[in-house]
């Protein structure tokens, strides 16, 4: 059999086994070890494959920023800075029709500022928001759904876990992709917020106004949560000025925010051992699908699948926008059965070079990987929401137990539309993900 032959029959494989609930981690180290030792003929060059694969790749010093970003996550998840965020964007904005949920989204994007993982911002927003939605009369779709697509900017904002892993397999600037991650960002979250007030102008009952805030309210607020917003800039700056490398600007992060948490949002010693085991259980599953799809990708190198793919894509005289277009299309699919890491660890050593093979309207080859990033990042974040995985659905859903699945899948549809419109817009148009890196060069 070919190399691309056995590269797609592992896959198949490892669909299978996700199919019957094997650890992704896991299930794709069985099937990069077994492909090894199939391509090779014999177990002996796998055993000395293994004894420098799990310190090869976690003593890579640029991993150390995983567990800060996470650590300065959970510090604010335990150190109620969500609540600060909350109502500081509900004093401003909760007052007008859909404007709770909107704030929650705002919310949102600025807990993900400072947290970089969806799913711990999706559960601690809707801890904080859902209550407040339901006691002002907010439909379920739209309580729900607000909040699980707010909670995938948790990813979208830098700084962003994904982002770091895919720096990291693609030997990128982590302060470039953190930059070029702003705006499309930003956008995510205008988009979320434009579609909540498409809903509520169709459907007035859907989001009714909440209460008005006085101005000392609203001054409170913002000098309560302004220390989160220096914590986000002195991490951006500070990792793209040139100051501090990712790793230390995380570090200065997470000491920020543990240091707020203890100050402002009285966190005792509990909520620290919390945050720290915390942190210790998310950086455990990153690091254990790391090894998986680093002994998968051993085994799909040596079969030189994704060399063959990349020659084969450039010479099949396919547009370079049709084959974006159906990379983009392979993700969405991927979302309905995988997580997020799982498909920037298992897809970007394939189509990475299929992408860097091809022009794309006569950008640079760095220009070109930053890009592509971006819109990985994009349409991985909307597998957080798609139908039938939609980890972030099932998040709100737990939480918000009266409201049937079904309807916070019917309440993520119209905010899955603006992702598709945010997508084409980004494909069209990169100089979107690349305006502030240029502008800010290093």
């Amino acid at each position: 059999m070919s190399g691309t032959t056995i590269g797609f029959l592992m896959f198949g494989i490892l669909m299978a086994l996700l199919v019957v609930r094997i650890p992704i981690g896991i299930a794709m180290f069985m099937v990069g070890a077994g492909g090894y030792v199939y391509l090779v003929g014999d177990t002996l060059p796998l055993l000395n494959s293994l004894k420098n694969l799990a310190y090869a790749r976690l003593s890579n010093y640029d991993l150390v920023v995983i567990p800060l970003f996470l650590l300065m996550g959970q510090f604010a998840t335990h150190g109620g800075l969500s609540r600060a965020l909350f109502r500081f964007v509900s004093s401003f904005l909760g007052h007008h029709k859909g404007g709770v949920a909107i704030a929650a989204i705002g919310a949102c994007a600025g807990f993900g500022a400072i947290c970089g993982s969806s799913l711990a911002t999706a559960a601690t927003m809707g801890q904080v928001a859902l209550p407040e939605l339901r006691r002002y009369g907010y439909s379920g779709a739209l309580s729900t759904g607000a909040l699980a697509a707010g909670g995938t900017l948790g990813i979208m904002i830098p700084p962003s876990v994904p982002l770091v892993i895919y720096a990291i397999l693609t030997q990128e600037s982590i302060g470039k992709l953190f930059m070029a991650a702003v705006l499309p960002g930003a956008i995510a979250m205008l988009g979320y917020m434009i579609v909540v007030r498409i809903i509520v102008t169709l459907n007035p009952a859907a989001g009714p106004a909440g209460a008005a805030a006085s101005w000392k309210e609203k001054l409170t607020s913002f000098f309560t949560v302004l220390p989160v917003l220096l914590v986000f800039v002195v991490v951006i700056v500070g990792i793209y000025g040139g100051w501090a490398n990712p790793t230390e600007a995380a570090a200065i992060g997470a000491a920020a925010c543990g240091m707020l948490a203890v100050i402002t949002g009285g966190m005792r010693f509990e909520g620290m051992m919390e945050s720290l085991v915390g942190t210790a259980q998310a950086t455990a599953m990153i690091f254990l699908v790391l090894l998986g799809a680093d002994m998968l990708n051993t085994a799909l190198a040596l079969s030189q699948m994704p060399g063959e793919l990349a020659t084969w894509v450039k010479n099949s005289g396919m547009s370079p926008l049709l084959v974006m277009v159906m990379i983009l299309l392979i993700y969405v699919v991927l979302g309905c059965v995988m997580d997020s890491l799982a498909m920037i660890l298992l897809t970007i050593p394939i189509f990475y070079p299929v992408v860097m093979g091809l022009d794309y309207w006569g950008m640079s080859q760095v220009d070109k990987s930053v890009w592509f990033g971006i819109l990985a990042l994009m349409v991985v974040e909307i597998g957080l929401v798609h139908p039938p995985v939609g980890m972030n659905v099932y998040i709100i859903n737990r939480l918000a137990k009266d409201v049937p699945l079904v309807e916070t899948f019917k309440g993520v549809i119209p905010f899955l539309l603006s992702d598709f419109l945010r997508i084409g817009l980004l494909l069209f148009f990169p100089i979107i993900s690349l305006y502030l890196v240029h502008t800010f060069k290093q």
